[in-house]
Order: C-alpha cells, then structure tokens, then sequence
C-alpha cells in the first residue's frame, strides 16, 4: 500500500472515528453523570437515521432533516429521561439497564414496523456529492462535511463545558452530582438538560450517517459496542477522552479491515483490555 493510500486510510479512519465521538459524546457524560449505562442511547442514533430518511423524502431537503431531527430525538430522549427512567433511578443500576434495555428493543421494533426490514438509502445533497483531490486519490465530499460537522460540535461542547455557568454546573455533576446539589443546583434538570442534548447528538449523529452508511434496523447494534468500547477507554465523563478514543477505534478499525480483516474487531477489545490494565479509569476518567 502506498503512502497516499495509507494517509486516505487513515483519513477514512479519522471520519468515522468523529462519527463515533458524535454517538459517544452524550452518552460519555451522562454515564459520567449519572451513572446510567443508556443500552438506549444507540437506538436514538437509529430513530435518528431512519427520522432523515423520511424527513429527506417528504419535503426532498436533507439540510431540513438535519436541523429538525437532533429536535425531534432531543425530545424523544426528554420524555424517555423525565417520565420512565427518573423513575428507576432510584432502584439502582439494574433498574437502569434493564428499563433502556427495554426501550432499546422497543425502538428497534417500531422502526420495523414503521419503515420495515428492507436497507433504506438517504441520497447526498447535490453540493455535497462527488470527490475532490486528496494526495492523489478521490475523496468523498461527503465524509469531509461529517468530519466538519463533528468538529463543529465538538468545539461547540467544549465551549459549552469550558466556558459557561452552565458546563461548570455539568462537570461539577459529573465529579460529585450529591455535592452540585447541597449547593442548591437543580441536579435533576441538569440530567434532564444533558440527557437530552445527549439524545439529540446521537439523533444528530444518524442523520450524518443516513447517507454514508446504510439505514437498517441494526445499525443501532452495531454501533453499541463501539461506543462503549469508546467510554471504557476515553474515562466516564470525559469529553476529551471520548474524542481520543474515537479516534483510536477508528483507525483500528481503519486499517484492520484492510490488513487483518479477520481480527479487526478483536482489536479494540485488546486495546481496552490494555488501558484497564494499565489505567482501570480510562485515559481521562473523572472518577478513579
């Protein structure tokens, strides 16, 4: 393999990676958070998919669906969040995981029933169509406007965290969520807020995906091992540990396809395995 097909490889790897980062980024948090492991979070990126797809052909602009969607699973993820898993909170964990288990399957059900089993094609803007010029290769338009659309979220959360009352309320909840609230902070909208917004990245998340990949009722699943490989690596409630594990799992996955197929999965697993091993927290975990 050539270096200017290496770099395109590793450029496929980065795409993705920043993909991933937009599923995991609320999910980081509010695991972080709230100590809720969503099993659910993946099946908003999946209502998020199959909600463009629709959006896409019954008013024939994409642009609308990627404003209106990340809404519409904000949402979604609102009601599920206040009405059902507030409730469970309480119970512990395995309340928790059994309730978003739930949910998980039962999205996954009414996306079949509402779109049914048959792989759906969400068609790229016309300005986003095409490749350009990239070391020598083709490049696809379209996987560089996932990459500025993940970095524009990115820096967005960051600003959002770093810079605001509000971000310091949420990495304070993150640290010590009892603590945030003896300081007369309302703990349970700020869940509520973060859980949502959350929601709304993974809806996000699958409207940019609608078009890479195809739409298909297990495009949920599949990229649930992924992201929690992502937060076991990345450090629970680690904004910046979430995009470097993003990262990694990309190009792992990047270059595995191409030169060991048959390991590729394994892969991201040795390397979690490795970083528990060697830092049980993850690279930037706020909890040791």
């Amino acid at each position: 393999m050539g270096a200017s097909l290496l770099i395109t490889q590793a450029m496929h790897g980065v795409v993705y990676g920043m993909l991933l980062f937009l599923v995991s980024a609320g999910l980081t948090l509010v695991f972080g958070m709230m100590g809720v492991l969503n099993i659910a979070h993946t099946a908003f990126y999946m209502l998020g998919a199959y909600l463009a797809f629709s959006v896409a052909v019954w008013t024939g602009s994409f642009w609308l669906a990627l404003l209106v969607v990340p809404i519409c699973v904000g949402l979604v993820g609102a009601v599920v969040e206040r009405f059902f898993l507030r409730k469970v909170h309480v119970h512990g964990h395995g309340y928790e995981l059994m309730l978003t288990y739930g949910i998980f399957f039962a999205l996954g059900e009414v996306v079949k029933m509402i779109w049914g089993t048959f792989p759906l094609a969400v068609r790229v803007p016309d300005i986003l169509a095409g490749s350009i010029p990239f070391f020598g290769n083709a490049y696809p338009v379209y996987r560089l406007f996932i990459l500025f659309i993940s970095l524009l979220v990115l820096a967005g959360l960051a600003l959002l965290l770093m810079r605001t009352r509000i971000g310091i309320i949420i990495r304070g909840a993150v640290f010590d969520a009892e603590m945030v609230d003896i300081l007369g902070q309302n703990v349970p909208l700020v869940f509520l807020g973060v859980f949502s917004i959350g929601s709304a990245l993974a809806g996000l998340a699958g409207v940019a995906a609608a078009p890479f990949l195809t739409t298909y009722p297990g495009m949920g699943l599949d990229i649930m091992i992924d992201c929690f490989v992502v937060i076991v690596i990345g450090g629970l409630g680690s904004l910046g540990g979430a995009l470097l594990a993003s990262l990694m799992i990309g190009e792992l996955q990047s270059f595995g396809v191409v030169f060991i197929p048959d390991l590729a999965l394994v892969l991201e697993f040795l390397l979690m395995v490795f970083i528990l091993a060697v830092r049980p927290q993850g690279l930037f975990g706020e909890k040791g």
